[in-house]
């Protein structure tokens, strides 16, 4: 009997100080080790393991990521808006008889060949871009073949309407969305999305989303990362045909902010069009009340007119906040004889102190300032392995939250889960990295306990947090809007704006 009551408190005693090594972690290891050894346990236990970065990070992001103290009411969205159908594009590709050749780059799509190299040209990159398909008649066949495929999806598609989806995922919010919607797109999405008469049409526009994996294979073919490939024969989105009712519904809707999607589905259009498309864009964005922010959303692009057009015809003077991937802003500065212009394309994941250096100049160049008549305040960058929130000081609030809360949808969004699973994630931005390569930028070294760095650049505050990259992605398509439409969720605009 003896004997079990001692073996009993020995174990009783062993559970105390197991329980003291895992409360109190942070006591002297030497104390612990000597209260262990005086009870005569045997060899005292290591201390438990510090937590993987995964882990770290996202339980910094959870502590970090908070409501502002304003919030909005109602979100009006367009005007870009179709049904996206998703599948394999190797598969595909395969299915319509076509083999991997040499990638070659069609700024718009002619023929199934150009399809195959353009396809074959960025999943060697493994970076997403979008097309736009000319011939009516071949979209419609391949489109035909996609649609029946056994593995395509349907899904909500295009960045307004992919936008106004994860918005209405907050049922606080009132969401309008104004677009091309036709049956099938209005019966996928959420109830939550008020549609006005005038956007409703009979046929659907269909865009067609060619996935792939990381490390998937296709003859000689190897992707360094999974993305995707999106391309359609887009005639209403294109024209931007839904500008005027959504711009008209705004009136009676009266929302507290306004996001704008769609310019980029302009490059199959003439010259002409576009300069007075985008003339008629400015227009309408000064018709919103004042006060109201407008945020764009940009994508894809081929036609270094159009986007210079974009930059300079008074687009973004006229808008409050930016939102963009490292595509769009590499080819934004070289459109736009920017820093960093004579760089082809990235290497890899893309050098923290050359997005610094061209997001600083977007904003000084063209962001608000006592000497510039623009609005432009707020740039929202994202790529695979982390992102920047760019702001002018003094407009905008709760920015740290925002760019955590962007990059924690990343990572939930792309691996299907409500929230971080650390074993389906990982950690892929610079370990260190220097916040300028122009200027004599701060060298940082990343703390997953810290995960968002700040740092001020002559009026301009930027926040940068490291994504946690799903390993195995569900799906690919409309992060970017996601990532976009949670940053600007969680931020907080300056009444005076």
């Amino acid at each position: 009997m003896a004997l079990w009551r001692g073996s009993a408190y020995a174990g009783f005693l062993a559970l105390a100080v197991g329980c003291v090594f895992l409360l109190e972690p942070q006591l002297p290891g030497s104390a612990l080790r000597s209260l262990w050894s005086s009870l005569h346990l045997g060899p005292a236990p290591a201390p438990p393991a510090a937590g993987s970065p995964e882990g770290r990070l996202a339980a910094a992001w959870d502590a970090l990521i908070v409501r502002p103290a304003r919030r909005w009411r109602r979100v009006a969205v367009g005007v870009n808006a179709c049904v996206d159908v998703v599948l394999s594009g190797v598969k595909l590709l395969q299915a319509l008889g076509l083999s991997p050749g040499n990638g070659k780059d069609h700024s718009e799509l002619h023929s199934r060949n150009d399809l195959e190299e353009t396809f074959v040209h960025f999943m060697g990159k493994g970076a997403a871009a979008e097309r736009f398909f000319s011939d009516k008649e071949t979209f419609h066949d391949i489109a035909q073949v996609a649609s029946e495929f056994p593995e395509a999806q349907h899904y909500v598609g295009g960045n307004a309407a992919l936008i106004g989806q994860k918005f209405a995922a907050n049922s606080d919010l009132k969401v309008l969305l104004c677009g091309p919607v036709g049956p099938k797109l209005h019966e996928l999405l959420d109830d939550n999305v008020f549609v006005p008469p005038e956007s409703l049409q009979e046929v659907d526009e269909f865009h067609l989303i060619l996935e792939y994996q990381a490390g998937e294979e296709w003859g000689q073919l190897k992707a360094p990362h999974a993305n995707r490939f999106i391309f359609s024969h887009d005639l209403s989105n294109g024209a931007m045909n839904m500008l005027e009712a959504f711009v008209s519904s705004l009136e009676e809707f009266q929302p507290d902010l306004v996001v704008l999607s769609g310019l980029h589905m302009m490059e199959g259009q003439s010259k002409e069009f576009q300069r007075k498309r985008l003339l008629e864009i400015v227009t309408s964005i000064s018709d919103i009340p004042t006060g109201v922010p407008v945020h764009l959303e940009l994508a894809s692009m081929t036609n270094k007119e159009l986007m210079s057009s974009i930059v300079h015809q008074q687009v973004f003077p006229a808008v409050t906040s930016l939102g963009l991937n490292e595509q769009e802003l590499l080819f934004l500065s070289q459109s736009a004889s920017g820093p960093h212009s004579s760089l082809s394309s990235w290497n890899g994941v893309p050098d923290v102190g050359v997005v610094s250096d061209i997001l600083f100049w977007i904003l000084k160049e063209h962001g608000k300032s006592e000497s510039r008549a623009s609005d432009l305040s707020r740039i929202h960058f994202h790529t695979l392995a982390y992102h920047i929130l760019a702001t002018v000081d003094g407009h905008w609030a709760n920015q740290l939250a925002a760019v955590a809360a962007g990059a924690r949808v990343a990572g939930t969004q792309a691996c299907a889960t409500e929230t971080i699973d650390t074993r389906r994630v990982s950690l892929k931005a610079p370990h260190e990295f220097m916040t300028s390569r122009l200027e004599a930028g701060s060298r940082v070294v990343l703390n997953p306990n810290e995960p968002v760095v700040e740092w001020h650049r002559e009026g301009v505050s930027f926040h940068f947090t490291p994504v946690l990259v799903c390993k195995d992605p569900v799906r690919t398509v409309g992060l970017g809007d996601a990532i976009s439409a949670e940053g600007l969720f969680y931020s907080e605009v300056h009444p005076h704006l």
